[in-house]
């Protein structure tokens, strides 16, 4: 929301309900003085389209609907993959718009969606750059080659899958290795052991690395210096993972979960393997580690896309035109 909210900025008067994370110069308020404002006089006859995300923001644009002399439109955006609760079902109905950012969360939908509008990056933050120092591999002996996971390190990610998957690859191949990005809490240190000790079992543990929680700034270029990108999430809720190792010109291989099926194009821009599925995932990181003109090809293909189709100013583009095809209906 905060990078989509950089590019609506010039385009329309955004307000922001609440203050948590926005950057200086946006306009935020609180729910009381919100709705002050809206009950004062210049703005009797306006329009104002109310964008929820959660249950409270869709309680909160019913109520701001309720209480403004101006005309309200509330709009939700469903990214849910799984089945509403009965109060979520109740508060949706109540909305004058609902749209979805991928299939996977619109199929949850009784009704579809008015649009799908998916999330998007910015290529100008992720690109194909690979000569840019990185600290963060600095220090360690890697492998010449690099396949990266990037999220949360737990059950979820599917980084056991990864593991599992490409032991016996790393085996056979010394100049590979994986690198894993990502915040490891207390409650999963265990699973991390348990990983490390297949590794080391396998003889391959001087080929994975964990590198914990990164800065911000640093992620595209840890993206940038990888070979391959997975993503093998058990579900996901829309994943912009795979879109930023997308940008950065990286082959990915990706479960099917959350938005990746709509995203990727298999043996076009990426590889699809079933969610958990050791064999397929093992299957496709090989053939990408065997081809390097594929890997080239698929990178190209993959930056494209995201140019194409899956930018910042694409999403803002799309949620503007949706604003005011709603905006305008009676």
């Amino acid at each position: 929301m905060l990078q989509v909210l950089k590019a609506q900025q010039d385009q329309i008067t955004v307000i922001v309900l609440g203050q948590h994370h926005l950057p200086k110069g946006v306009t935020s308020y609180r729910l009381l003085p919100l709705i002050r404002r809206l009950r004062q006089p210049d703005m009797m006859g306006k329009t104002v389209v109310f964008h929820a995300r959660r249950n409270l923001e869709m309680v909160q644009g019913i109520l701001l609907r309720s209480l403004s002399t101006c005309r309200i439109k509330v709009l939700f955006t469903s990214t849910a993959q799984r089945h509403h609760t009965r109060f979520t079902r109740f508060l949706m109905r109540r909305m004058d718009s609902i749209i979805s950012t991928c299939s996977a969360a619109a199929s949850f939908l009784a009704i579809p969606p008015d649009q799908l509008i998916p999330h998007g990056i910015d290529p100008e933050r992720y690109t194909p750059d690979t000569k840019r120092r990185v600290p963060a591999l600095e220090g360690i002996k890697f492998a010449s080659k690099h396949i990266g996971l990037f999220g949360r390190v737990r059950h979820q990610k599917g980084v056991d899958i990864l593991l599992r998957a490409v032991i016996p690859l790393l085996q056979a191949n010394d100049d590979w290795d994986v690198v894993i990005v990502g915040q490891i809490k207390d409650g999963d240190q265990k699973f991390v052991r348990q990983l490390m000790q297949q590794a080391t079992e396998a003889g391959v543990s001087k080929q994975i690395h964990f590198l914990g929680e990164q800065p911000f700034d640093t992620l595209p270029d840890l993206f940038a210096a990888m070979t391959i990108v997975a993503a093998l999430s058990r579900n996901e809720g829309f994943g912009l993972t795979v879109l930023e190792a997308m940008s950065a010109g990286k082959p990915v291989v990706a479960s099917r979960a959350g938005a990746w099926p709509d995203i990727i194009e298999p043996d076009v821009n990426g590889l699809l393997v079933g969610i958990d599925n050791e064999l397929e995932t093992r299957a496709a990181v090989a053939r990408l580690m065997q081809d390097s003109d594929l890997r080239a090809k698929m990178g190209e293909a993959a930056r494209q896309a995201v140019l194409t189709r899956y930018t910042i100013t694409a999403e803002a583009s799309r949620l503007l035109a949706h604003y005011r095809q709603l905006a305008s209906k009676a």
